[in-house]
């Protein structure tokens, strides 16, 4: 792929909470021809999430916090209901995954296995997730869990049966594409 592609420029346009940039490339199609393109990308970083789930009670754990963009797009329900996720920040996507479930639920948990790792949004955004499940319990809670006050979070950790989970996903309350490819998995292959 690398020789139908020749890149002609990248520009620097913003580098606040990400960077964003905007590139001149030619890209051979596939008659042959030579196209030249002009996309923007914005890159933050790539990160990890995590479903947590318990088979006995038949629970997951989730999250609820306040999306800028989403309330910004007019989108009434700017409190989405993810799993935990956030950037590796130097850290390996699985340490990052243990992280995050422990910075935002208050769950610590060391098993888990890995599912995917998509481009959530790869038309302009960089970003690749590693996205992991792993099993709870009661002896699993380590802390109050709610995100870190410094970075702008005001996590709510919400305890949700598996079947009402996946009727919220079916009414739209759950909109957001890490969680989806998760609760689905969990679906799929019959864990809860």
């Amino acid at each position: 792929m690398a020789d139908r592609v020749r890149m002609i420029s990248s520009e620097l346009l913003s580098n606040n909470w990400g960077e964003v940039k905007k590139h001149t490339f030619e890209l051979e199609r596939r008659d042959g021809t030579w196209q030249r393109q002009v996309r923007e990308t914005y890159d933050r970083g790539h990160g990890s999430g995590v479903l947590l789930y318990n088979r006995q009670k038949r629970t997951v754990i989730l999250t609820r916090q306040f999306r800028f963009p989403v309330w910004y797009m007019g989108d009434q329900a700017a409190w989405l209901v993810e799993v935990p996720a956030g950037k590796l920040d130097g850290d390996d996507p699985l340490t990052c995954a243990r992280k995050e479930a422990e910075e935002e639920t208050g769950y610590g948990v060391r098993d888990l296995t890995l599912v995917a790792t998509p481009y959530m949004s790869p038309g302009s955004i960089t970003e690749r997730l590693w996205l992991y499940v792993g099993e709870y319990d009661a002896s699993s809670r380590i802390s109050a869990g709610g995100g870190l006050e410094h970075e702008g979070e005001d996590i709510e950790t919400l305890e949700i049966p598996f079947a009402e989970a996946m009727a919220m996903l079916e009414r739209g309350e759950i909109a957001d594409g890490k969680t989806i490819i998760l609760l689905q998995h969990i679906a799929l292959k019959g864990l809860l």
